[in-house]
């Protein structure tokens, strides 16, 4: 199979009041100063993205045995309706053993990547001046939990104990990534919709099976 490449992109380049490039992701050495919190100057920044994820979505038309749906409908895979979508396309495994992915561009510029039935992933996590992202970082996050997704590195499921949660976690090349979440906090018919599939589930979701 074709292996993915993050196309060339040049990075955009942001300036402070004194002229002075502003290095994002390497501004905070310690603390971030308290008047950076909850203020977003260059949400610019993160359009790369956008770009990222068309790339991945062509590598993974091309490459898997997959059903490709885009319409801002699609978007309606996110958990929770998200108010600036521009546009969204789910790519859904022809095996239904696999996770479906849907990608949701927002005008912000960002990314949500719903994984599977019951897990949304954004891109960025946060774009405040005191959080300091940059998008390198956010596409290369993105990048590995598409890809861990498609070669069946990536599990979900419901702990129907005393206090019912849901689980997800990914494998990476280089670690791995786990999350909890109370039941109570998803959306009640999307929960009972994944629950025959997710309940006490212990395997990951399936590769994806290679383009015929």
């Amino acid at each position: 199979m074709t292996a993915y490449l993050r196309p060339a992109i040049e990075s955009p380049v942001f300036r402070d009041e004194d002229g002075r490039v502003i290095e994002y992701g390497r501004r905070w050495p310690d603390s971030p100063p308290e008047d950076t919190y909850s203020v977003d100057r260059h949400p610019e920044r993160f359009a790369p993205l956008h770009t990222v994820a068309d790339a991945l979505i062509a590598h993974l038309r091309t490459t898997y045995d997959v059903e490709v749906q885009e319409g801002v409908e699609v978007a309606s895979d996110l958990l929770h309706p998200h108010p600036d979508v521009v546009r969204a396309v789910r790519i859904r495994p022809c095996d239904p053993a696999c996770a479906t992915l849907t990608f949701v561009f927002t005008g912000y510029p960002g990314i949500f990547l719903h994984a599977g039935l019951l897990h949304d992933f954004p891109y960025p996590t946060c774009g405040c001046e005191a959080c300091d992202e940059e998008w390198t970082a956010q596409a290369e996050r993105l990048e590995e939990q598409v890809l861990a997704v498609v070669t069946g590195n990536y599990r979900e499921s419901i702990d129907r104990g005393r206090r019912s949660c849901v689980e997800s976690d990914t494998t990476f090349p280089n670690g791995s990534s786990s999350g909890q979440a109370r039941a109570e906090d998803f959306p009640p018919d999307r929960l009972t919709a994944a629950m025959p599939i997710l309940a006490g589930r212990t395997a990951a979701w399936a590769a994806w099976p290679p383009a015929r």
